[in-house]
């Protein structure tokens, strides 16, 4: 058993930098506060990691761009009109979307889409934002939001070195807890506003 564990500890401590990209594309805000905290506790150096990130990060938007693109707008036209969505209904919203669709990316991508980041990058595929501006909105938008999430990540490792030992593993708990909660609150309102 203990052979194992230390195999295992060997591998994950050689691909970190790839369990990170996996990371990101599965869960990003999450695994990319988690990595600013693990980097002030001396994890992680910052270039490898940071582009991990921002890479793994990118990757589930095009994933997400590709869903719109190849696999909603003909499943809308075929069973939209069941939830109220008409082919005309669709062509508004697509003039309005393509007409400011770099103010919303940009924006989508810096507010984690106020709740709605995957359908707003799905819409951008269905309407065909042209893949060029969509790759260069989401990337710049992509380093600015990785730096914020990991800077949190980091001041709350800066908190958590000055925590007596006892009380460690209470705090990142809590932490873990509350940002988890607080983004499914921050979803729900946000839906129940309508925005």
């Amino acid at each position: 058993m203990t052979l194992f564990l230390h195999n295992l500890i060997v591998w994950l401590e050689s691909s970190k930098y790839i369990l990170l990209f996996i990371g990101t594309i599965l869960e990003g805000p999450v695994v990319m506060m988690a990595s600013g905290f693990l980097y002030k506790l001396g994890s992680f150096s910052f270039f490898p990691m940071y582009i991990a990130l921002v890479f793994g990060d990118f990757v589930a938007d095009i994933l997400w761009y590709c869903l719109g693109r190849y696999g909603t707008r003909n499943a809308i036209y075929k069973y939209g009109h069941y939830v109220g969505v008409t082919p005309e209904t669709i062509a508004k919203v697509e003039n309005q979307f393509l007409k400011f669709h770099q103010k919303i990316l940009i924006i989508s991508k810096l507010t984690m889409g106020l709740g709605f980041a995957a359908v707003i990058l799905v819409v951008a595929g269905m309407f065909k934002v042209p893949f060029k501006n969509y790759v260069i909105l989401n990337l710049v938008g992509g380093f600015i939001w990785t730096a914020f999430l990991i800077a949190i990540g980091f001041f709350l490792g800066n908190i958590f070195l000055i925590i007596p030992g006892t009380f460690k593993i209470a705090f990142a708990l809590a932490i873990f807890i509350a940002f988890i909660f607080g983004l499914r609150y921050a979803n729900k309102y946000l839906k129940n506003k309508n925005i």
